[in-house]
Formats: C-alpha cells, sequence, structure tokens
C-alpha cells in the first residue's frame, strides 16, 4: 500500500503557472494528458531540499560534486547492479538535448540513425536536426504485446549505418526489455558495429512487479564500450522543468566527442536541479515505491475502462505513465480531435510514427484520471 505520508490524489490547481501541459488548453474545459508530466507533487525530501537552497540566497554557477555522482551510482548498483565509474559521467540539459547531441557526435551527415518505432517525437527528429537519415525500424505488437525483434533491426543495417537509438523502458508502448531481448540486439550492434544510445529515463517507472529494468551497458563489456546511456531523475519524481540530465559513456573517444559538440553550446548544469537530483537519488526512494504503487492503481483503472470502449484497445504495459492505445477501431475519423472536442486533451500517435493511436498520460489524480475516461466513452457514444 502507498505510504500516507505521500499525496497522490488531492487535485493541484496548476492553471496560471506557466504549465506547458495544461496552458496548451487555456480558457477550455479540457482535461490535459498529452506531455509527460505528472499532476503530482514531487518527493516531500526534494522539495526541502530546493527549499534549502533557496534559503542559501545565492544562485550562482554549479559544478555537480563527487557526492552527487556517488549518490547515483549507489542508487544504479542497488537497483540494477550496475557501478558506472565516476569519469564516465555528462551533465546535460535533458534527455532530448542528449539524443541531439548524440546524433551529431556519432557519425558523419549523410549516415544512417536506426530507431524502433512507435517511439518518442524527438528520436524521430534528433537524426534529421543533425543532417542524419532517420531509419524507423518497425516494431511488433503480436497478441497484445509489444517486441523488438532483433532480426528487424539487423535487416535494417546499411553501409552507412553508424547509430542505433533505443528507448528502454520504452515512451510509448510501455515495454521492459527482458536480458534476453537486449542481448539479441546488443549482438546485432556488436556485429555492425552501431554505436547504442540508450535512453532509460524511465527505468524508476517499471510497473510490473514481474519486470526489471537492465541497463543496456550492463550487459558486457562491449555493449558498455559502444553504448550512451541517457538517465535523469525527472520522469521519476516530476522535475522535467528544472532541466538537468547527464550520459553515463564509458568509452573515452564518444565522451571526448560528445564534449566537443556541446563545447560552447552546453552550460554548467543547473543549480535547482542538481539539488533536486541529488535529493531525490539520496532521499526519494520510500516516494518512487509509494509513486509506482499509486500508478499500477490508475493503469489498472485505465486498463478496465479502456477495454469497454467499443473499438479502442490497449497491448501490455510494463512501466512508464503513459498508455498507448489503438484507436483504429474505434470508428472516429480523428480520435485525437474527437476527444479533445469531448474535454480530453491526448497526444497524437502520428507524432510517433503511429496514426490511428494516441497516448494517454495516466500521472494524476484519479478523480481526474476517471473524468476523462468518462468523457472519451462519451466521445466515442456520439460518434
Amino acid at each position: 500500500m502507498s505510504d500516507p505520508h505521500y499525496d497522490f490524489t488531492s487535485p493541484i490547481d496548476r492553471h496560471g503557472t506557466w504549465s506547458l501541459k495544461w496552458d496548451r488548453f487555456a480558457g477550455r474545459d479540457v482535461i490535459p494528458m498529452w506531455v509527460a508530466d505528472m499532476d503530482y507533487r514531487t518527493a516531500p525530501e526534494v522539495i526541502a531540499n530546493l527549499h534549502e537552497g533557496v534559503a542559501h540566497g545565492i544562485f550562482g554557477y554549479v559544478e555537480p560534486g563527487p557526492e552527487v555522482i556517488e549518490t547515483i551510482v549507489a542508487r544504479l548498483d542497488a537497483s540494477y547492479g550496475w557501478a558506472p565509474l565516476p569519469e564516465w559521467f555528462v551533465w546535460m540539459p535533458g534527455l532530448v538535448s542528449g539524443l541531439n547531441i548524440v546524433c551529431r557526435a556519432v557519425g558523419e551527415p549523410g549516415d544512417d540513425v536506426l530507431t524502433g518505432v512507435p517511439i518518442y517525437p524527438p528520436f524521430l527528429s534528433a537524426p534529421v536536426n543533425a543532417e542524419r537519415r532517420c531509419v524507423r525500424v518497425p516494431l511488433t505488437e503480436t497478441a497484445g504485446y509489444w517486441t523488438f525483434p532483433a532480426e528487424s533491426l539487423d535487416a535494417a543495417v546499411g553501409p552507412r549505418s553508424r547509430l542505433f537509438l533505443l528507448c528502454n523502458p520504452h515512451n510509448p508502448v510501455g515495454r521492459v526489455y527482458t536480458r534476453e531481448e537486449l542481448t539479441a540486439l546488443a549482438e546485432v550492434c556488436g556485429r555492425r558495429d552501431l554505436v547504442v544510445c540508450s535512453d532509460e529515463i524511465h527505468c524508476g517507472l517499471v510497473l510490473d512487479p514481474d519486470r526489471r529494468h537492465v541497463p543496456f551497458a550492463s550487459l558486457g563489456e562491449d555493449a558498455a564500450r559502444r553504448t550512451i546511456t541517457l538517465m535523469a531523475a525527472s520522469k521519476t519524481f516530476n522535475l522535467p522543468g528544472l532541466g538537468t540530465a547527464f550520459a553515463i559513456v564509458a568509452d573515452p573517444e564518444l565522451r571526448r566527442r560528445i564534449h566537443r559538440v556541446m563545447k560552447g553550446l552546453i552550460h554548467r548544469p543547473i543549480g535547482f536541479g542538481v539539488r533536486a537530483t541529488y535529493a531525490a537519488y539520496r532521499d526519494g526512494e520510500p516516494w518512487r515505491l509509494a509513486l509506482v504503487d499509486a500508478l499500477r492503481t490508475n493503469l489498472q483503472t485505465v486498463q478496465a475502462r479502456i477495454a469497454a470502449m467499443p473499438g479502442l484497445r490497449m497491448a501490455t504495459l510494463e512501466a512508464t505513465y503513459l498508455a498507448w492505445i489503438d484507436c483504429r477501431g474505434c470508428g472516429l475519423a480523428n480520435p485525437l480531435a474527437a476527444f479533445e472536442a469531448a474535454g480530453v486533451g491526448l497526444y497524437d500517435g502520428a507524432d510517433f510514427g503511429a496514426p490511428g493511436f494516441v497516448r494517454l498520460n495516466f500521472a494524476c489524480p484519479p478523480a481526474m484520471l476517471d473524468e476523462a475516461l468518462t468523457r472519451m466513452a462519451r466521445a466515442l457514444a456520439h460518434r
């Protein structure tokens, strides 16, 4: 059961806070469930640490001290049996920045960057921004279960393929890839000499108790050498506005390339972001466990309600707070527009490379979720 010390049920008014999520529908009766931030306050332990920083009253430049990285490494080791070295860390403003930096650091203009679709939209735009060709490898969905077949990745590799962008846990399909699945992908990457950029920003949000996150770089010496791991406390602890993430890069040459791209463009980390990250990894585990419990309950609600709506279906979701909903059989010409007209703002699957789907963020108080699902059912009833 969730710790009663933490509150995941009370509504929080975010109007007038310059919220990207809520201001998109300002002045309209639309519940925003599109972009991936949560309608929960972050851990009290994180808030307390930030209050200390405000009380200090000096907001100068920050360079994360060794205790910050030591704390992160200790948490990664305790959670996944993976203890990267401190010198492997490269601080960045966020996951999206990281994707764009990596696409510029690996290979040359005109090279191929491979990724599985559907996928978080910046995976599709970052290669193009870097003057690379984005090669889309379709994921496979069978009997309600998404997979990333290693043979599909292998077949997509060409003479100019240099980089593979992996998302695990996967946004938007919610898979936590097994060690066997990841090992098969790693074998392809090793044999075809691909650098791997593994987005693991949702690793603290595994909801299926039978699944365990496996960092791609932990698969072995070769995987570690060719992998750039992107992580942050931002998704798990609802801190995206603090602009702090990090890459973990074992290979010195890859690190040099990344620093070369960042030089003069990416400044030091934001002080409050570092403070929040430190507090989250040091003190936030009880809150995270309570959050996961609350999200599991919300997921059960979403699964049951979506299954009862004619023409909608969801595959198995093992992680994240993002429901990936197949609307292709519901009879609505434009499901996204119809649900928005009914008062629910979702994310268009076309942006992920999958028209006919929508993504729903269920990290919100249960009453808000219930009302949003009721409005969606109403839209279907009136089609």
